[in-house]
């Protein structure tokens, strides 16, 4: 029997990935925003929409169940909006966590099946897509995670294109290119540009912020930096930033550790990015985190307190005494059987402390804690047990 796992795919230990997924969570639910699940499995036609010549979409999983019919796994949950925003009052405002798959090339932290954290407003406005950003900024100083923001327009893209003459038909692919101009050296993003008659362009994308001022869609970078001031939030323009899903029509943000981090973490890619698009014909805006990106990032300490309780012959006061250090809100086992194995096996899991129960302490009415990293040993009384843990 083949128990290897499947190419791309993974088992974790996932206690840290649950400390970032709670923080986040929490997060999203400050700013009243309303949790959704959505089925793993959906029709092919309604996975794929209408953008079929983004990269994401031609890289989904296909299945057929047994009535033949044509199935994908959902590489995203934007495009289920469409389904779950009907007939709600606006602004509908919603996140969703989970598993998304994309049967793509594994790369250094790709995987093909990740978990992604979103939160969108569908009928949006500025002042939504600054607050999305003030989220964003709110969840990553809580990971301890150093940050910067870009933004940028698909409005004013498409209005640079139009001035220097992108044809409509080579349009989508120039705009791939030039996103990888913070990924790849610009000679390569040059030459791949020249196959589609548009390396003029190149030049524009280098000029300072200032020279964008004269562009009619500049005023919606303006007006989004200008909220983004109100919610505390620093932004900055970048005007190669494209974002690969077609679906954006507006603003597009793009969320990046700073340098330093990237060399530490070896991670050159995006951790969180969204931006404005239309649902069934509604303003929407909306952001994503990957979190195994976040948790190779994260400074965060997700050790949480646990206790082994070791029982020497006394499981009744043993079970009395888990009961007792859980009401605490510490997590708490018991471990039936001889000392030395409970200790190995303390040590197997990282517990940090355990607690001897025999009959000498319960004769006392005492407990005997053991610091497993220091290996000090000390009888405390019943009432002392929570501070001698903290």
């Amino acid at each position: 029997m083949i128990t290897n796992n499947v190419k791309g795919f993974r088992d974790i230990e996932a206690s840290k990935k649950i400390a970032i997924r709670n923080i986040i969570e929490n997060t999203f639910r400050l700013y009243n925003f309303k949790p959704v699940e959505t089925p793993m499995i959906e029709y092919e036609e309604f996975v794929k929409g209408e953008n079929l010549g983004d990269d994401a979409v031609s890289d989904i999983f296909r299945l057929e169940d047994k009535g033949k019919r044509k199935l994908a796994l959902r590489y995203e949950f934007t495009f289920q909006l469409k389904r779950l925003s009907q007939n709600k009052k606006l602004p509908y405002r919603r996140y969703q966590i989970g598993q998304v798959f994309r049967d793509e090339p594994i790369t250094g932290n790709r995987w093909r099946e990740f978990t992604q954290c979103d939160v969108d407003v569908v009928g949006s406005s500025f002042q939504d897509e600054a607050e999305i950003l003030k989220i964003s900024s709110d969840i990553l100083k809580k990971l301890k995670i150093n940050f910067t923001i870009n933004i940028n327009n698909r409005k004013l893209l498409n209005e640079i294109l139009d001035e220097v003459g992108i044809s409509e038909k080579n349009r989508g692919k120039a705009l791939r290119e030039i996103d990888k101009l913070d990924k790849l050296p610009e000679k390569d993003v040059k030459e791949n540009l020249k196959k589609f008659d548009a390396e003029k362009i190149l030049s524009v994308f280098k000029k300072p912020e200032k020279y964008f001022e004269k562009y009619k869609n500049y005023q919606e970078i303006k007006e989004l930096k200008k909220t983004c001031k109100l919610f505390g939030v620093n932004v900055n323009f970048q005007a190669f930033l494209v974002r690969g899903l077609s679906y954006y029509n507006g603003s597009i943000f793009e969320v990046k550790s700073k340098m330093n981090e990237i060399k530490k973490t070896i991670i050159k890619e995006t951790i969180a990015a969204g931006g404005s698009y239309l649902i069934n014909g509604i303003q929407s805006t909306g952001i994503s985190f990957g979190l195994d990106r976040l948790e190779l990032l994260t400074k965060l300490d997700s050790k949480i307190k646990q206790v082994l309780v070791i029982s020497l012959n006394q499981d009744k006061k043993a079970i009395e005494l888990a009961d007792r250090i859980r009401k605490l809100g510490i997590s708490c086992s018991i471990f039936y059987g001889k000392p030395g194995k409970a200790l190995d096996y303390a040590n197997s899991y990282q517990i940090p402390f355990v607690i001897f129960l025999g009959n000498e302490e319960v004769k006392k009415k005492k407990i005997k804690i053991k610091d497993m990293v220091s290996g000090k040993e000390k009888l405390v009384n019943w009432q002392d047990l929570e501070r001698e843990i903290n």
